[in-house]
């Protein structure tokens, strides 16, 4: 199961959108309501997470990210 964002989407200039979790599986489609009070809602793309081997970050290529924290930075 996979984690998603979601937001609903306001109907004019000024309403609130609310963000919310919603755990589905990857072949799921997205969803178009929010589960429990029917307001449209738009699956929000975000970064994700990363990969951290045990090993560190010691493959020898570049740093493509300033920020990742490696020494190589």
């Amino acid at each position: 199961m996979i984690t998603y964002v979601y937001e609903t989407i306001p109907k004019k200039a000024g309403d609130k959108v609310e963000r919310f979790e919603w755990q589905q599986s990857i072949l799921d489609e997205a969803l178009k309501k929010h589960p429990e009070t029917g307001v449209p809602v738009q699956r929000v793309m975000t970064d994700g997470i990363g990969y951290t081997s045990s090993k560190g970050n010691d493959s020898g290529s570049d740093c493509s990210k300033p920020s990742c924290g490696c020494s190589k930075c």
